[in-house]
């Protein structure tokens, strides 16, 4: 978790989110910056999402410049915190956008 959250510092002038296996660690964690704090999620998984979809461009470490996305406006998401607490929390909008992107990457799903 620790590396995932230098990683991410290190990159903070393009980068609001991570992805454990984007450091090459093999492991379900993702790190998002919601508001002005890191949130580390172990074993984030989307229990509820909105009916509502909308476009939105994004970008990537792991790709050159930006593509099209659809994402939820709001997701609900169970997940545990960095002291192996579960936690259960609503996301919308740009926040939720930046845990979907990374849910995606668990999958091997690049934007």
């Amino acid at each position: 978790m620790q590396d995932l959250l230098d990683t991410i510092k290190a990159n903070a002038d393009s980068c609001v989110g991570m992805a454990a296996n984007m450091i090459g660690v093999r492991k379900t964690i993702l790190v998002a910056l919601i508001g002005s704090r890191y949130l580390i999620m172990v074993n984030p998984k989307i229990v509820r999402k909105s009916s509502q979809l909308y476009e939105a461009e994004e970008s990537c470490l792991s790709l050159n410049g930006q593509r099209k996305v659809k994402r939820y406006k709001s997701i609900t998401v169970e997940f545990l915190d960095r002291n192996f607490k579960k936690k259960t929390q609503t996301f919308k909008d740009f926040e939720a956008q930046i845990i979907q992107h990374e849910i995606d990457h668990f999958s091997g799903i690049l934007i």
